[in-house]
This record gives structure tokens, C-alpha cells and sequence, in this order.
């Protein structure tokens, strides 16, 4: 049944390239070849179906596998809830050899019991690791036991690391969500303004930049998926009028699935830069129009977005002449590949190249449109390239993930977090305000100057 999951998650009409491949090409997927189980630590499928799935605050999240596993991947991003704090807590089996010789089955029956006794939690996912898939545990059975036992949902997470990729991970892990979440419950209202926000996962707060623009035109979030993300309002989430699509690559499956079982019709968009975040409100409003809603959405969305610009391009310009024409290296992938390059040329920086790490070809076209044909495109660089690039006074501020700050520092240049583990939001006319207060507070820093003066027993005639 794996398999065959994994072989559906890469049959894929909402993408372009899929579509555009031979039977045998679909069948060997895209990037996600298998990893070796034992070695597939950091971006493999099981990580990937956890990244997606832990934002869901109310629910408990239990590994079933080695230790290990779960202190990999426990609260790798900063997630943000509003509520709920379950989420933060690392439930693990913490099988050991005994277990792979005689079966973790009864380890996992009696994890699920004491989450269940002790914190009754809305749901439990269970994640399937390398080792219990290895050996043959039964964690359907399992879980289909627990959930009559202990009345609440136990739901199998099938993604063991070495199927493939983080990227497949996701996929799978919106098929969970799909099979068994979506469509469970019934919310106790519907509006002609509800939408679901699909591939948000409220890093630092992302999510809560755009809801209150949300409501100031009465449109309700039925379900963010997932971030901040309550388990009945995922239930319930077959009942919105529309979905828009953040991280298209993750989950532009899930969003196509549901308009093809429950004829909700969706869009790619993203929330970063002022441009972006206007024309995903612009999209949301027509959505819901051409589903039902009155037609004057449309008018207040634009007073809105005139209002909201004009008040975000106030508080940016103190700082747009002092970094206009700097030079960006972006080291990041997925939508934040595209979506930071147009929000960065907004107030008049260069980028000078951006990673397409997770990207997809859509991604990619879109950074061509916005920085040309000869757009500067790479994916992995290694250490020693990326700190000639930066030693060279290529860029004068890398933005990119924690793993090439310490390059950066080496080379005295100024860097900025800009994945998951940041602790600023970046979404919406307020998270560009922010992201360029920090860009300039970076660049800018008198610590720069110091590091880069040379030191006093260098200076000429101080030896004399």
C-alpha cells in the first residue's frame, strides 16, 4: 500500500511538468529517489510528513522508531500557536533492539495509551519510521485498535524515511490528511466567505500578519493547513469556498484533490512583498465572488490593499534609499525562492542569485520573469564556493538558513535568517515593513565596520 501511495503522490495533474512526462518518467517520481534506511537523516520522507503535520497545536505527534528520530525532527521550526502547546511536546516509542527483534507493536499500543490517559489530546498521529517499516509493525492495526479504545483519532502516518524525500513526505502527509481528516466533521456554520490557507505553516507568526486583513473583509479562515491549525477545523475544511496555495510544491496535491472531490476551487499565491500580498488578496476576493459571495468583496478588497500599501510603502521608505542597489544573495528554496526575489526588487535591491533548492519549474520560470533569462540559479553550493562568492565581495548581505550563517561570519558578511528558524515574521504588508527594518539593521550594524578595520598591531607605524 505504500508503494502505491508513493506512486499516486507523483502521478500529479495540477503540475505542469508531471503532466508533461512519459508513463515511465511519472513512475520514477521526481527528485525524491529512496534513501538508505540508516542514512537518511535530515529532508527525508519522514521529516517531511512531521514538518507538515506537527503545526496542528492540539494534536500529540508520536514517533514510532528510535529516539533519534524524534530529536531530529522535535520543534525544528518555529511554528507559532495561539493556543494549544501539546504540539511542542516530543512523543517518541524510543524502540530499541529488543523491540526489532520481537515487534514494537505492544511499545506503540502502550505510548498511545498513556498520551491518551494523560493529556486527551483532540487527535494522535503516529508516525511510521525506518525501523518499524523495516521489521513489519502493524501500525494501521494499531491505531485502528487505539481509536476504539480510547475514542479519539489515532491516525498512521506512513512515511518512513528512506521512501524518499522531505518533499514526499509532505505529499504523503497531505494524503493523510485527505483520507482520513478532511470530511470527518461538520462545522457548526458556513459563510460565503470561508477559505482554507493550504502550505502555512505560521513560521514565527507568519499566519497572524494576514488574518486580521482577512477579517477585516469578513473573510473566515475555515482552516489553515497547518499552521496554528486546530484538528475539528481540518475536519471540517471540505466546507470553504476557496483555497490558496502557499508552498505549491508540498501541497499543491492536496488543494487539487479537494477540488476534485469537493469542487473547491484554488490558486498559487504568496504572502511575501507588497506586490504578492495584493494580488493574493485580489485573487481570494474573485474566488469567492465567482463562488457566491456579493460583489462588493471586490470593491472593499481594493480600498483595503490601497490603504494597507500606501501605509507599508510610508514606514518602508525611511529605510529604501539606504538599500537600494545592495546586493542579495538568497539561499533558500520553495516558494521563498521566488516570492523573496520580487519582494527584495520591490524596494530597489539586487538580487544577485537566489537557490532552487525544493523548487519547482513553475518557481522557476517565475524567477526568470522577475530577474531575467539569466537569472543566477544554483542548488546545493559548497561550503568553499559559497565563501569564495562572499569572500569576494560578491553580495553585500546573505540571506539564507542557519547551516551557512557561520560562512557568512567568516567572511565578515552581514547575514539574515530567512527559513524556519527565524524569529520574525515576513508575511503581508506588516512582515515587509519588519523584513526590511532587519535587513537594514543588518547591512548596517557598526559591528561590520569593526570586524572589518584592521586590527591595531596592523596598522601602519604600529610597530614603530
Amino acid at each position: 500500500m505504500l508503494k502505491q501511495r508513493v506512486a499516486e503522490a507523483f502521478n500529479e495533474p495540477g503540475c505542469a511538468t508531471n503532466r508533461g512526462k512519459s508513463d515511465q518518467d511519472r513512475k520514477r517520481g521526481c527528485s525524491s529517489a529512496a534513501l538508505t534506511p540508516g542514512a537518511a537523516a535530515g529532508g527525508c520522507a519522514f521529516d517531511g510528513a512531521k514538518v507538515a503535520l506537527q503545526p496542528i497545536t492540539d494534536a500529540a505527534h508520536l514517533v514510532h522508531g528510535p529516539i533519534a528520530c524524534e530529536g531530529n525532527s522535535w520543534d525544528s521550526r518555529h511554528s507559532a500557536t495561539s493556543g494549544p502547546q501539546i504540539y511542542r511536546t516530543g512523543f517518541t516509542t524510543d524502540m530499541s533492539e529488543l523491540d526489532v527483534i520481537h515487534g514494537g507493536e505492544k511499545r506503540l499500543y502502550t505510548a498511545i495509551r498513556e498520551i491518551a490517559d494523560r493529556y486527551r489530546p483532540a487527535a494522535i498521529f503516529v508516525y511510521v519510521t525506518c525501523v518499524p517499516a523495516l521489521i513489519g509493525d502493524d501500525v494501521e492495526t494499531v491505531c485502528t485498535a487505539a481509536t476504539e479504545r480510547f475514542g479519539l483519532p489515532v491516525i498512521p502516518v506512513d512515511a518512513p524515511g528512506f521512501v524518499g524525500s522531505k518533499n514526499l513526505g509532505n505529499k504523503l502527509a497531505g494524503q493523510v490528511l485527505l483520507d482520513r481528516v478532511v470530511g470527518t466533521r461538520e462545522p457548526e456554520k458556513t459563510t460565503p466567505y470561508d477559505i482554507n490557507i493550504i502550505g502555512e505553516y505560521n513560521v514565527a507568526g507568519d499566519m497572524w500578519q494576514i488574518l486580521p486583513l482577512l477579517d477585516q473583509l469578513g473573510i473566515r479562515v475555515l482552516a489553515s493547513i497547518s499552521g496554528d491549525a486546530r484538528y475539528h477545523e481540518i475536519a471540517c475544511a471540505h466546507r470553504a469556498r476557496a483555497n490558496m496555495v502557499v508552498c505549491s510544491q508540498a501541497m499543491v496535491s492536496f488543494a487539487r484533490a479537494m477540488e476534485d472531490r469537493y469542487a473547491i476551487p484554488y490558486f498559487e499565491g504568496s504572502f511575501y512583498g507588497i506586490s504578492d500580498m495584493s494580488a493574493a488578496l485580489r485573487e481570494i476576493a474573485r474566488l469567492l465572488v465567482d463562488q457566491g459571495a456579493p460583489a462588493d468583496l471586490l470593491t472593499r478588497t481594493e480600498t483595503l490593499i490601497a490603504a494597507e500599501e500606501r501605509a507599508a510603502w510610508r514606514q518602508i521608505s525611511v529605510y529604501r534609499e539606504r538599500l537600494q542597489g545592495k546586493r542579495v544573495l538568497l539561499y533558500t528554496g520553495g516558494v521563498k525562492s521566488w516570492s523573496v526575489v520580487s519582494a527584495l526588487q520591490e524596494i530597489g535591491m539586487t538580487v544577485i542569485g537566489t537557490s532552487v533548492r525544493k523548487s519547482t519549474d513553475d518557481d522557476k520560470v517565475r524567477i526568470k520573469g522577475l530577474m531575467g533569462e539569466d537569472a543566477a540559479l544554483f542548488g546545493q553550493i559548497p561550503a568553499k564556493d559559497l565563501y569564495r562568492m562572499l569572500a569576494g565581495d560578491e553580495a553585500d548581505i546573505l540571506m539564507s538558513g542557519g547551516r551557512t550563517q557561520f560562512v557568512a561570519l567568516k567572511t565578515k558578511t552581514p547575514w539574515l535568517d530567512i527559513n524556519q528558524e527565524r524569529h520574525h515574521a515576513y508575511a503581508g504588508y506588516e512582515g515587509m515593513v519588519s523584513l526590511v527594518r532587519q535587513i537594514d539593521a543588518t547591512i548596517h550594524h557598526p559591528v561590520w565596520r569593526q570586524v572589518r578595520a584592521p586590527a591595531p598591531w596592523d596598522k601602519p607605524g604600529a610597530g614603530q
